[in-house]
């Protein structure tokens, strides 16, 4: 066995012990993730949040972070919506979320960090990673072997599989 392939097969040995709980988290959340558009373990929370006053019926919505936010009624004080109502000389927003327990909200949010996140040092690393685990992977077996054959022919239907699923 060359250097290269012992040393690929060392790092690729500790590195994975040491992204086992990282790959655990992003493993569990990203399924989770899949249900984000359901009340999939989500809780009712109520909220009262203080916002500016007199705001038009399209800003409250951003104003108190919920999407798509459909107005019932707009009478002189009070906006009426789907999950509460905001006064618009107080500009006391009264209303009800659907929100993932805190902990899960949490790791859900490794998968949604932007540049401005400091988690984004975090994707980048386990991203980086990722594909080192990608690569290091062909210095596991020796080529010529049956084992690694197959293993190429795993690969080959795992892209495959891939790109049928991107462009289904």
């Amino acid at each position: 066995m060359s250097d290269v392939s012992k040393n690929m097969r060392i790092y690729h040995r500790y590195l994975g012990f040491f992204l086992a709980g990282i790959m655990a988290i992003y493993s569990i959340s990203g399924v989770i993730m899949i249900f984000r558009d359901t009340d999939f373990l989500k809780k009712e929370n109520h909220k009262v949040l203080t916002v500016a006053t007199n705001l038009k019926n399209e800003e409250i919505g951003p104003a108190i972070k919920i999407k798509n936010l459909k107005v019932k009624s707009d009478t002189l004080d009070v906006v009426t919506f789907e999950q509460g109502t905001y006064n618009k000389t107080t500009g006391v927003a009264d209303f009800k979320v659907k929100e993932l327990p805190t902990f899960i909200n949490k790791i859900t949010k490794l998968h949604k960090a932007t540049h401005k996140d400091p988690l984004y040092y975090l994707n980048i690393f386990f991203g980086v990673s990722l594909l080192f685990f990608v690569i290091s992977s062909f210095w596991m077996f020796m080529p010529g072997t049956t084992i690694f054959k197959k293993g190429m022919y795993f690969t080959l239907a795992g892209i495959v599989l891939a790109l049928v699923m991107l462009f289904i």
